[in-house]
């Protein structure tokens, strides 16, 4: 079997899955339009079965099984949305699926992979010990190993999105991509640069996890020593052989976004597009909010996946609003006479913040015996605002600082 893949693999497997997976919608974003200086759309494979891409390379790689392979099962190694893509091709195969997860991966996820009939097996802190844990279970049982990501029916798979981006918007100049292992990135650049070789295409990854740009300084795929991100999705610690070199020759550019920007995708999502997706799937978002003019529009940025833990949303929408200036924490020195807080508070209130959370601190080297630290949590109506009011306390006589 060949290493490559071709715009003729690519819509080959668009044929399977025609009545398995959904061409899933692109979207208008007037918020990033304004900002990018041209048209911006968000296509929603957060809406995708399975709430990921996911699906469409593990149904292609599953369903090329042959009967003898089919009878021996299949195994994963996934942080969730492979892990779902599998169980899914897998239970509507009539085929048995084995899915080995990272310690902590996402309950819903584990939830998902399981009610679509997996059986799920925790193994490891990151996704290459689970991998090694499904090499080892696939050694000894027989069952076929379906790697998430470095396999040209995954990659074939996941291609098929591209298509679906160039009939949506046939217009677009510029597509990105959130990137982990490469799979996704992968299969749309080879689709989109064999039919428009004039579409950028930029791939994003977590700056936490990302094992592209060293890679492809280095010329050949080069593990990280460690990772850091919110983003599971996305955060793979070395490219796959077949991924690396597709992407090495249709991407580019690769991109990194922090985790202060995820967050603030995310809730920009929430918020304006109404779309709820996981960090992974803001990635494309963040790196045009980080840059909004550095894009050459029509863009196009891909939402791969919405699958989030409750929990985790909850959190990152908190740190979303405060990298966004929408929570302010300030210390405040004032006199300790009567009537001190009260007059701090009605400033804080005439501005128009509102206070979440109040702490006094009189012991401290840098305060005078008359004076008081006041710590102060606020909610406000983001940065301009939030800058207004430490202007207005200082023009009041106090001492400052966040």
């Amino acid at each position: 079997m060949s290493d490559q893949v071709s715009l003729d693999d690519i819509r080959a497997a668009r044929e399977m899955l025609s009545d398995i997976t959904l061409t899933t919608p692109m979207e208008g974003a007037r918020w990033l339009s304004a900002i990018a200086g041209g048209p911006v759309r968000l296509k929603c494979e957060n809406l995708q079965r399975t709430g990921s891409f996911k699906a469409r390379g593990a149904y292609v790689r599953i369903a090329r099984l042959s009967e003898e392979e089919r009878a021996l099962g299949v195994v994963a190694a996934s942080a969730g949305n492979h892990a779902q893509g599998v169980a899914l091709a897998a239970s509507t195969l009539g085929i048995s699926s084995t899915v080995f997860m990272p310690e902590g991966a996402p309950i819903p996820k584990e939830k998902a992979t399981r009610g679509y009939g997996a059986d799920v097996v925790f193994h490891g802190r990151y996704l290459e010990d689970s991998l090694a844990a499904a090499r080892e279970f696939s050694e000894r049982t027989g069952a076929v190993l379906i790697h998430p990501f470095d396999h040209v029916d995954i990659v074939a798979g996941q291609g098929t999105l591209g298509l679906e981006v160039l009939e949506q918007a046939p217009d677009v100049r510029t597509v990105l991509v959130p990137t982990g292992g490469g799979g996704l990135l992968a299969g749309v650049a080879i689709a989109i640069k064999a039919l428009r070789p004039d579409v950028r295409v930029v791939g994003v990854q977590a700056e936490g996890a990302a094992a592209y740009p060293g890679s492809l300084a280095a010329g050949h795929p080069v593990a990280l020593e460690s990772m850091s991100t919110m983003a599971d999705g996305i955060a793979v610690g070395r490219p796959g052989d077949i991924t690396f070199a597709a992407v090495r020759d249709h991407v580019d550019e690769i991109l990194t976004v922090s985790e202060e920007s995820l967050s603030r995708a995310l809730l920009s999502l929430v918020e304006r597009a109404k779309q709820v997706v996981e960090p992974a799937g803001a990635a494309a978002v963040a790196a045009m909010l980080d840059n909004p003019t550095g894009f050459e529009t029509p863009a196009v940025a891909v939402l791969s996946g919405g699958n989030i833990d409750p929990l985790l949303l909850s959190k990152v929408i908190r740190h979303g609003l405060a990298a966004a200036g929408r929570y302010l924490y300030l210390r405040v020195c004032i006199p300790d006479l009567p009537g001190g807080l009260a007059s701090l508070l009605t400033e804080i209130g005439e501005e128009g913040a509102n206070v979440l959370e109040v702490a006094h601190e009189r012991i401290s080297p840098s305060l005078t015996l008359n004076e008081v630290e006041v710590r102060i949590q606020l909610e406000t109506r983001g940065e301009s605002h939030a800058e207004h009011l430490r202007a207005r306390l200082r023009e009041r006589g106090y001492r400052v600082y966040d």
